[in-house]
This record gives structure tokens, sequence and C-alpha cells, in this order.
């Protein structure tokens, strides 16, 4: 089987849309939510190929790929290992995303009402960032994650 288009997201639809369909789940890191082309494996062990048009958003968590009548196929992400920074002032906020910005390190920002319930940013787990966090006091937790959209390399020149 071919997925050429996401179906939707099972956040987006109404509980009741696929109740009574069993669920097979094809289980992603979060590096591969950016491939347009791919061959996976469901945890039944189906195989199916993937192959969305040039310029489809990245796969998310929850995304349908395929319904059936008695099943319906999604995306699972795998957490990621992340460091979800709090800092307390403006001024160390900016001086810390300075400091990952010239790593071109990418860092997601979350508000308040986000589910982490305060103003954060969120970066991939590297342990050279945490020395640097920890040497200049700024306030991290080290948690799994799964992340609403996945890390990209940071394309830059000079």
């Amino acid at each position: 089987m071919i997925i050429e288009k996401v179906l939707g997201n099972l956040r987006d639809q109404p509980a009741e849309s696929f109740s009574g369909l069993h669920r097979e789940k094809v289980v992603l890191p979060s590096a591969q939510l950016v491939k347009r082309i791919q061959r996976v494996t469901t945890d039944h062990g189906n195989e199916i190929g993937i192959r969305l048009p040039a310029g489809s958003a990245d796969l998310r968590d929850g995304d349908v790929l395929h319904v059936a009548e008695t099943n319906v196929i999604v995306v699972s992400v795998l957490p990621t290992d992340v460091l979800v920074i709090a800092p307390r002032t403006i001024h160390e906020m900016g001086v810390v995303a300075h400091s990952l910005g010239n790593r071109h390190l990418q860092a997601q920002f979350f508000d308040a009402s986000s589910e982490y319930g305060a103003e954060v940013m969120v970066c991939q787990y590297d342990h050279t960032v945490e020395d640097y966090l920890k040497h200049v006091g700024a306030p991290y937790d080290r948690q799994e994650r799964v992340m609403p959209v996945p890390f990209r390399h940071a394309e830059h020149t000079h």
C-alpha cells in the first residue's frame, strides 16, 4: 500500500469518527516526520510506503494515513529527549537564545497556556547545551516529550 496524502489528524476529528475501528500505528521518531518518501512498518507488521507530494506539511502525531472498514492507520510519534528552558527574565532569555542560535540549534517556544504551564523554550537534548545552561545558571529541565512539530536541521550560510 502506498500512502499519498494524510487524511486528517485524530485531534481535529470528533471522538466518534473512528470508534469501532481497530487502531494500527506507524511509530516514528521525530526525525522521520520530515521525510516525504519512506517505507514504514506498522505495529502489526504491515509494510506501507509513504509518498507525499512536495510541499506537504510534515507528519504529526495522530495523522491518519489510511481508513478501511475495520481499521485505521495513524502516526504515533516517539518522545524526544529535550531540554525545557524557563528563563527568569527577558535578558536571560535573550542571552540563552543567542547562544543556542550561534550553535544553529533549533528551539521551539511555548507560552504559559501550553502544556508546559510557563513561557519556555525547548530544544533537543545536547550535553554541551546542558553544560552551558548549568554554567550560566539558567533554569531548565530534561524531559521526554512528543513534540508538536519536528526539529529540523537549521540551514545556514556565512
